[in-house]
C-alpha cells in the first residue's frame, strides 16, 4: 500500500506542474501585442547587444531551445512572431543559454555532452525492458528476466540524472542571465518584471515535471521487479 501511495503522489507531482506551467504561459500570451518587438526580434536585439551576432535566430516546431552545436536560438512560431510577455520572456531565456555557451558555463557543456550519449543508452534500456520477459521465457530462467528488467531500470535512471542536471542550467539561464538582461536593456516594462519571473519559474518547472515523469517510470518498473 505505501508503494501505491508513492506512485499516486509521483503521478500527481508529474501532472500538476505541467498544468500549472501551461496555465501561466497561456495567461501571459495576452494581450498579444503587449510589446513593439516580437520574440524573434527581441532575441536578435539581445544577441547583438551581447556581441553574439553569429548566433542565429530561427523558427522551430520542436519547442523553444538553444542549440549549442548549431549556435542558434530557436523559438516556436507563437513566440518567434508573437509580441506578448510570454514570447519576449521565453526569447530572453533562450538568449540566456547562448550567454552560457559563449562564456563556457560548465553545467551547459556537461548537459550537451550527456544528451548525445544518453539517447542511445535510453533506447538500450527500453530494449532490455521489452526483451526481459522473452529472455526469461526462452531460457526458462526467471533470474535472467529479472536481470534484464534491472538493467533496463538502471539505464533509464541515466535519463533522470540528465533531467536533474538540466534544472540548475535552466535556473541560471533564467534568473542569473535573462531577467537581469531584460531589466538592463529595457526589454520589458517595470511592472511586468514579477510576471516575467513567474514565467521563468514556470519554464524551469517543465524540467522538474519531466524528471518526475522519469522517476515515475522507474518506480513502475521497479514495482514489476518486486513482484
Amino acid at each position: 500500500m505505501p508503494f501505491f501511495i508513492l506512485i499516486v503522489a509521483l503521478l500527481a507531482l508529474t501532472i500538476l506542474p505541467g498544468l500549472w506551467v501551461q496555465a501561466v504561459i497561456k495567461r501571459y500570451r495576452e494581450p498579444a501585442n503587449r510589446y513593439p518587438r516580437t520574440g524573434g526580434q527581441t532575441a536578435r536585439h539581445l544577441l547583438d547587444t551581447l556581441g553574439l551576432r553569429k548566433v542565429a535566430t530561427e523558427v522551430t516546431d520542436r519547442g523553444d531551445h538553444y542549440d549549442p552545436v548549431a549556435k542558434a536560438v530557436r523559438l516556436t512560431s507563437d513566440n518567434f512572431y508573437g509580441r506578448s510577455l510570454t514570447a519576449v520572456t521565453i526569447a530572453a531565456h533562450e538568449v540566456g543559454h547562448a550567454m552560457q555557451d559563449a562564456r563556457g558555463f560548465a553545467p551547459l557543456r556537461l548537459r550537451t555532452q550527456l544528451v548525445h550519449w544518453v539517447a542511445p543508452v535510453e533506447k538500450l534500456g527500453a530494449g532490455l525492458l521489452m526483451l526481459a520477459p522473452l529472455m526469461g521465457a526462452v531460457t526458462r530462467s526467471p533470474r535472467l528476466g529479472l536481470l534484464g528488467l534491472a538493467g533496463g531500470v538502471l539505464i533509464l535512471a541515466t535519463g533522470l540524472v540528465v533531467h536533474f542536471l538540466t534544472l540548475p542550467t535552466e535556473l541560471d539561464a533564467s534568473f542569473v542571465r535573462a531577467l537581469p538582461l531584460m531589466k538592463q536593456h529595457g526589454v520589458i516594462r517595470e511592472d511586468d518584471l514579477p510576471r516575467a519571473r513567474r514565467l521563468l519559474t514556470a519554464a524551469a518547472f517543465t524540467y522538474v515535471a519531466v524528471a518526475l515523469q522519469s522517476l515515475l517510470n522507474i518506480a513502475r518498473w521497479w514495482a514489476i521487479l518486486r513482484r
